[in-house]
């Protein structure tokens, strides 16, 4: 969906860096694409096209979701609901754990905003395992409404997120993948 463009673009504004957080990671950092407006508006506009039409509201999974998840929902005109780490948001919440490599985590959103029968597009910043990813879409399960979409900025296609997913039966997009 993404202009080749679009796509040329970003290669050559998101920075590898090797070795960060820790040795044999290449982190993708996003964060130049900030320093150009009219390329994060291309950004936005790329997402909104994927989902246009077909959501009732879009998740955002901290932190870095929010970054073009609450610009997706301003421009798609439905809400923006934050999903958090354990702690983050006052009660009542409705909570997720789901297992890491090492331990587990748990994330969080408050109770009632999600509404029963609403289409959720759950929006973050990169795919990897999709471990968080799949917590979240189980949040909003927990509430009765229906995942219908996925977005990310970018998809690593070697941690098959998107296989881990698939259960879903929900549109998964990239803008990029490596």
């Amino acid at each position: 969906m993404a202009s080749q463009e679009l796509i040329r673009k970003l290669e050559e504004t998101i920075e590898n860096v090797p070795d960060f957080p820790i040795p044999g990671i290449q982190f993708k950092d996003i964060s130049p694409i900030f320093l150009d407006p009219k390329l994060y508006e291309e950004v936005i506009d790329d997402l909104v096209k994927f989902s246009k039409g077909k959501v009732d509201a879009v998740c955002g999974i901290e932190s870095r979701g929010y970054l073009f998840g609450i610009a997706i929902a301003v421009a798609l005109e439905v809400p923006f609901i934050l999903i958090r780490k354990k702690g983050k948001l006052p009660p009542p919440i409705i909570s997720e754990k789901y297992d890491l490599e090492y331990g587990s985590a748990e994330i969080e959103t408050r109770e009632g905003q999600i509404k029963k029968g609403q289409r959720i597009l759950i929006h973050d910043d990169l795919l990897a395992t999709g471990g968080t990813t799949e917590a979240a879409a189980k949040l909003v399960e927990k509430q009765g409404a229906e995942v219908v979409q996925f977005s990310f900025l970018i998809g690593l296609k070697d941690l098959k997120g998107d296989e881990r997913l698939k259960k879903f039966n929900a549109e998964i997009y990239h803008t990029l993948q490596y």
